[in-house]
């Protein structure tokens, strides 16, 4: 009975952090990153796009299922998403969201009430934070969560399969490790398929097209030591690239890092 009473109280203390990270966010007292945030809970990025264009890109994330794994979809003009926890409004609860116009990106802003359409869908794709808990559990440090960064994310020359407009490079996210270490987090990363898995590359980053880990796309650079290898995973802000390539009248993203965090735990996504 206390064991049980123990474990319930571990459950409800995990997801008042998921609560009080997403409070935090939707009084715009947090407009950062989330990296670190509400560790053991499960991250997503963010796309939104008209209903007539919501079909089109299902298909895309199904075709490309590493870089853009849905962890869920809205009804079209409903800002809940209950399937991802308690009284989550995607309107507020994400720091901050990228808003474009016919595929150029024209504001950042800290909510999207007053953006908000009757016709809009949203997809939470998940993200790589979601599995980083999992690395440092297995002993496997994380250079840009101990520098409080935001991960480093590039633009590759690996192209996603198009479905309707949507198409364009697979986005990656890079961390560095020492060979075995490089090993272990194929092998750890490998149980989180719905999160994107197993990295898609590991080494030469020309080989994938990125000319300077120094100079990343999004996020922030750190440090490659010579003795370590850059492993790189796919990255739900490939939609990103997608919505610059197939010009949507009008579409909103989360800021790359700025995550919209979830009450379902990361353990519950592991596939083995």
């Amino acid at each position: 009975m206390a064991r049980a009473k123990r474990r319930a109280d571990d459950v409800k203390s995990q997801f008042s952090a998921a609560q009080q990270a997403r409070a935090e966010i939707r009084a715009a007292r947090w407009s950062s990153h989330t990296s670190g945030l509400a560790d053991d809970h499960v991250q997503g990025n963010l796309v939104i796009l008209p209903q007539d264009l919501a079909g089109d890109f299902l298909r895309y994330c199904q075709r490309n299922p590493k870089p853009c794994p849905v962890l869920a979809v809205s009804e079209p003009g409903d800002p809940m998403l209950p399937t991802l926890g308690t009284d989550i409004d995607i309107r507020t609860d994400v720091p901050r969201y990228r808003v474009w116009r016919r595929g150029e990106l024209v504001d950042e802003v800290s909510d999207i009430e007053a953006l908000w359409r009757d016709d809009l869908v949203s997809f939470v794709i998940g993200c790589s934070f979601s599995f980083e808990q999992a690395l440092l559990e297995a002993g496997l440090p994380l250079r840009h969560v101990a520098q409080k960064r935001n991960v480093a994310m590039y633009r590759t020359n690996i192209e996603t399969e198009p479905a309707g407009p949507f198409h364009g490079p697979m986005v990656v996210s890079m961390r560095p490790f020492r060979a075995a270490d490089a090993i272990r987090a194929v092998q750890v990363t490998s149980r989180f398929p719905s999160v994107h898995g197993a990295p898609v590359h590991i080494g030469d980053p020309r080989q994938i097209g990125i000319a300077d880990l120094d100079r990343p796309d999004y996020g922030d650079a750190v440090e490659v030591m010579p003795d370590e290898l850059p492993v790189f995973w796919a990255c739900g802000v490939t939609p990103q690239a997608a919505i610059t390539q197939a010009k949507p009248e009008f579409s909103i993203t989360h800021a790359p890092g700025a995550m919209l965090i979830t009450d379902l735990l990361n353990a519950q996504l592991a596939s083995f």
